[in-house]
């Protein structure tokens, strides 16, 4: 056996040297063999001193908000297609960690995800999408790593007050119940959670949820705190020891690579546990390239998780693009796998949570960096990314300048691994179309005759994987269906009696939850109907509008016509509004302008040019009263707009200025209860 794998190893070698001896381009094998050593600094990997720290896992974000909303809209077979490029291992991006939401019905960045208990006294655990996604997500990887975390809290837990922390045993109650629905319900195991993203935490809050976690029987259920910066939960840690004690994790929000001593005193895992959030072309791979690298060298985290999963939430919302993949035209069926994907197979295909670094990482001599992990079991997996300053800027921090350059990497194999017969390669390279590369495998690297040292010549904005692992792959399906703007044409009755979501297929709320909803005692045209469902402001993570408001459709569409049966509940202060042209969504939706049709129960309409309403276009009184079906009928043409409530002309060429083009939306005057229906836009193409 020993002689036939010595003599296939020269066959293969010999192959090797001869194609890179012989290659034109980088594309074929670019690497030098042990026998072509070059000046360069050498670097040992070696495990006779022991191991680094544990590998967590890298993983992505959905939610923060409502980032995942128009994946579930997409027809099959084009949703699971999207599911298999995030998640099902040796695919695509092979995700190990899924971190979601704990909706809470309040902005939280790009729209809103539905808490589990609206009220007090409501508890429904099939409201949103996370349920499904990480049901997904397990059916793929059942060893996928679950993470909650709440960005916004739902208004009652606050008890007047913009604060969670009012009640301590509640809003840990409202968490615990979270996670308990999730096994009851979905059979869903939550490996973490965190206390409030990005937002002030209450030391004895965290000490709450660690007792009733316990007392419920989940001891497994790991702690992750800030999710914020390192400071000041480190020193708050290093200060008490009951809340070291609770702490299983320090997670910090864009860390630049860099962490903290306190941190590191307190001898927890440290993770950077959101990061990335940067446009995922090829630059945005440069950041998540070079971040997933030196965290762990620079900060010593464990692990590395994207905000966000997947870019599905409509383009000019805020931070559009941000996520690993592009899945946000459901009526299309189009997606784009782009290059963040295949960066992350680098690490995510030849490791696993449970692996270890070695202590032998580190930065190469002329730029770049390198890490290397390990099962314990003689499995190796090194990872070397030389990202240049310009096609790896994340959107934050800030990136000090440095520089790449051209040079020869050269490693030596030490301890158990000096034995490696055999490295499988993958490579990347970014930048120019003409010299693009993405997780391309390359020609086996043989090492038989070489004592474990091997060369690589490097260039700028490459990434290399050599790893002992064979079962790496890069998945593909079928091209997708072509790109199509939404239809110019689109209705909906809500007529649904059994829906699979609580949200209609393509409206993203921006303030406020409308959810289907089923009038039991009308058995008419209006059993059915999209439902406003808050009463109550939430604990705010954003800047939540004081109005509540769904949009829907294409950013460039100007003029239109939208009508929509309207029912208003709340006597004298209730008011429904339909518009077109809403410029603004997610954390902005506050300062929305667009062309406003409100009617008010106390018997008025008005026309506005914003969603706070400082912009009144027309105004008048009209017969109006609660709880009375009403068809209104809004139409933007140029510089002109009309309405029509039930038919009728209310209002005729009224002139309006900017914007020129936006959303349509639907929404109501303020928290309260309202319903849709028959809703339907037809937009000038």
């Amino acid at each position: 056996m020993a002689e036939s794998l010595f003599q296939a190893s020269r066959q293969r070698q010999g192959k090797v040297m001869t194609a890179a001896a012989g290659s034109a381009g980088r594309a074929a094998v670019p690497l030098l063999l042990c026998a072509l050593l070059a000046p360069g600094g050498g670097y040992v990997l070696d495990d006779s001193d022991g191991l680094g720290l544990e590998f967590d896992g890298v993983g992505g974000v959905s939610g923060g908000g409502a980032t995942s909303r128009l994946l579930v809209n997409y027809p099959e077979p084009y949703r699971s297609e999207v599911l298999d490029y995030l998640f099902k291992p040796n695919f695509g991006a092979s995700l190990h960690i899924l971190k979601v939401e704990i909706g809470g019905d309040g902005q939280t960045t790009d729209g809103i995800e539905p808490s589990h208990m609206h009220y007090e006294l409501d508890e429904n655990y099939f409201r949103g999408y996370e349920w499904w996604l990480m049901k997904e997500a397990k059916k793929r990887n059942p060893d996928i790593i679950l993470i909650g975390l709440p960005w916004s809290f739902p208004g009652w837990l606050g008890k007047g007050f913009n604060w969670p922390y009012v009640n301590l045993q509640l809003t840990a109650y409202y968490v615990v119940s979270w996670i308990m629905g999730a096994k009851r319900y979905h059979d869903l195991d939550i490996d973490y959670i965190g206390i409030w993203n990005e937002r002030s935490f209450d030391i004895n809050y965290i000490k709450v949820l660690r007792k009733m976690l316990n007392y419920q029987g989940l001891q497994h259920v790991k702690i992750i705190a800030s999710d914020n910066l390192w400071e000041p939960i480190s020193a708050a840690m290093l200060l008490d020891t009951e809340l070291l004690k609770v702490v299983d994790v320090i997670g910090a929000h864009y860390p630049g690579t860099h962490s903290v001593k306190e941190a590191k005193l307190t001898g927890k895992k440290l993770w950077s546990s959101e990061d990335f959030s940067t446009v995922n072309d090829d630059v945005g791979a440069g950041c998540w390239a070079r971040i997933l690298n030196q965290n762990y060298v620079n900060g010593y985290m464990t692990s590395t998780i994207a905000w966000n999963l997947v870019a599905s939430y409509y383009d000019n919302l805020p931070f559009e693009r941000c996520g690993l993949m592009t899945a946000q035209e459901p009526w299309s069926g189009h997606y784009i796998v782009e290059s963040p994907i295949w960066v992350s197979a680098h690490t995510t295909q030849f490791t696993q949570p449970g692996w270890y670094y070695l202590k032998t990482v580190g930065h190469l001599e002329k730029g770049g960096s390198y890490v290397a992990l390990t099962d314990g079991l003689g499995n190796l997996t090194i990872i070397i990314e030389t990202m240049s300053h310009k096609q790896s800027e994340c959107i934050r921090p800030i990136l000090p300048y440095f520089n790449v350059s051209k040079q020869f990497a050269t490693f030596f194999l030490k301890g158990s691994f000096s034995e490696i017969p055999e490295l499988q390669v993958w490579y990347t390279k970014l930048g120019k179309s003409s010299e693009r590369y993405l997780f391309k495998q390359l020609d086996s690297l043989w090492l038989l005759d070489s004592d474990g040292k091997f060369t690589l010549e490097l260039q700028e904005d490459e990434l290399f994987t050599l790893t002992t692992l064979t079962t790496g792959h890069k998945g593909s399906y079928p091209l997708p269906p072509k790109s199509q703007p939404f239809p110019c044409t689109y209705t909906d009755d809500f007529d649904d009696d059994y829906p699979y979501f609580s949200e209609a297929p393509n409206f993203a709320d921006q303030t406020g939850v409308f959810e289907y909803y089923t009038n039991i005692e009308d058995s008419g045209e209006h059993r059915f109907t999209l439902r406003q469902v808050l009463n109550q402001r939430p604990i705010t993570w954003a800047a939540d509008a004081s109005n509540t408001i769904s949009i829907i459709g294409d950013y460039r569409w100007s003029n239109m016509t939208i009508r929509c049966d309207v029912y208003i509940e709340t006597p004298e202060v209730g008011g429904v509004f339909i518009a077109g042209r809403v410029n603004k969504g997610g954390v902005l939706i506050r300062s929305a302008q667009g062309i406003f049709f409100w009617i008010f129960a106390n018997g008025s309409y008005r026309v506005t040019g914003d969603l706070a309403g400082w912009i009144v276009y027309a105004a008048g009184r009209v017969r109006i009263m609660e709880k009375t079906w009403y068809t209104l009928t809004l139409t933007i043409k140029g510089h002109l707009s009309s309405g029509m409530l039930d038919g009728n002309s209310l209002w005729n060429n009224t002139h309006v200025m900017f914007p020129k083009n936006g959303w349509a939306a639907i929404g109501t005057h303020s928290f309260e209860f309202a319903q849709f229906d028959n809703f339907h836009v037809e937009a000038a193409c």
